[in-house]
């Protein structure tokens, strides 16, 4: 288990899905940490949880410095900010029955603000993610399974509170506060409840859907690209959306490029070979047919598409931190952010004294309220 630091984002993405398609494999490319990997179901048992990384095109270069990230590095033009992962036991059907790990599968996802499902594009694994071989299951299944057992586990969770929710009702709580006190633990919004109760009433066979789809923001990843009829499938479930990524060559690329055998800048879709023999050479002639692997392009599509994070640099008039620094930090946003929840987020202390912020590019002095926008670099001017 990794310990992560105060200075990460609070939410967490979930690796989810069946046994043996790619998990654990994302995962481990994603955040270079070493777990378990394996074609057997249930390789998976305990949650790994680590950090990731996003790419954002680095403000250093605008001030003329070289920035120095107190959390994360800088990789060419971009920073790449830190993110939580968890990579959790591979679900199977009737998991919100406690089949399989299901029951401690569903309880580890209870903090994920976003999902992304990884699926084996090339259908080469059963139900329970026992190989059968390319092309002998439909993905699309997977994808449906998933989605009903997500449903079903927050219909458990809403039944077995049905009787809590109605003493709350009667107590004098409307219904939207009573669902909020049950689900606001797996971040359904009081926003989200209320709209719940405007368009369902608590006994709908529709609400455990619409609880799960606004708390639980879900994108689908196709694994194993480069497996016939990996592409086929693709073509044909277009209405999905699903991102196409090979897991495998991306964990290959990070390893060769931590051994300085390439340069490789995480997403981009190319590298450029150091100190390789000709069997390493043939292999990553093979990936590079495939890039690029969207093991990136998924997160970041996740964070600020999805999730709807924005990021904003501290930077100070001389740019460094006590410790002297060069611009330390950056910090990712909720989409509507203002400069004093911007103030919140560096120091509790800072925001209560809270004067104004001051654009470091323009000088330009900012309102409490104002809305901040991607790579602002913003000055926090505080009377404390």
């Amino acid at each position: 288990m990794i310990i992560l630091t105060k200075f990460l984002n609070k939410y967490m993405i979930g690796i989810v899905g069946k046994p043996s398609v790619g998990k654990s494999t994302f995962f481990a490319a994603a955040t270079m940490v070493d777990v378990p990997i394996d074609a057997r179901p249930f390789t998976t048992i305990e949650p790994n949880e680590a950090i990731a990384y996003v790419r954002v095109e680095d403000i250093g270069p605008e001030f003329g410095v070289i920035s120095q990230p107190r959390n994360g590095f800088i990789l060419g033009k971009y920073r790449f900010v830190g993110i939580k992962l968890i990579d959790v036991a591979g679900l199977v059907p009737d998991a919100h029955k406690g089949r399989g790990l299901g029951n401690k599968f569903l309880n580890d996802l209870n903090q994920a603000e976003g999902l992304i499902h990884i699926i084996d594009l090339s259908g080469s694994t059963d139900a329970e993610g026992r190989y059968i071989g390319p092309g002998k299951r439909d993905p699309e299944e997977d994808i449906l399974f998933l989605e009903n057992e997500l449903d079903m586990w927050y219909k458990d969770i809403l039944d077995r509170n049905m009787e809590k929710i109605k003493r709350e009702i009667k107590a004098g709580k409307d219904e939207a506060e009573a669902l909020y006190s049950v689900f606001s633990s797996m971040r359904l919004s009081y926003q989200d409840a209320e709209e719940a109760m405007t368009k369902y009433d608590l006994t709908s066979e529709d609400l455990p859907r619409f609880l799960r789809i606004k708390s639980k923001k879900m994108i689908i990843a196709g694994n194993k690209v480069d497996v016939y009829p990996a592409l086929d499938n693709l073509k044909r479930l277009s209405k999905y959306s699903i991102i196409p990524i090979y897991a495998a060559a991306e964990l290959a690329l990070r390893k060769a490029a931590k051994n300085k055998l390439i340069e490789y800048i995480y997403g981009e879709s190319d590298f450029r070979i150091i100190s390789v023999n000709e069997e390493q050479k043939a292999a990553l002639e093979k990936i590079r047919k495939h890039m690029p692997t969207n093991i990136q392009q998924v997160l970041e599509k996740m964070v600020f598409d999805v999730l709807e994070y924005i990021p904003v640099f501290p930077a100070g008039e001389k740019l460094v931190d006590k410790h002297g620094r060069v611009l330390p930090d950056c910090f990712l946003m909720k989409k509507g952010s203002t400069v004093e929840d911007f103030a919140k987020k560096i120091h509790t202390d800072i925001a209560k004294g809270l004067l104004y912020g001051i654009d470091a590019r323009t000088k330009r002095k900012l309102a409490k309220d104002y809305i901040l926008k991607p790579r602002d670099a913003i000055e926090i001017v505080s009377a404390r």
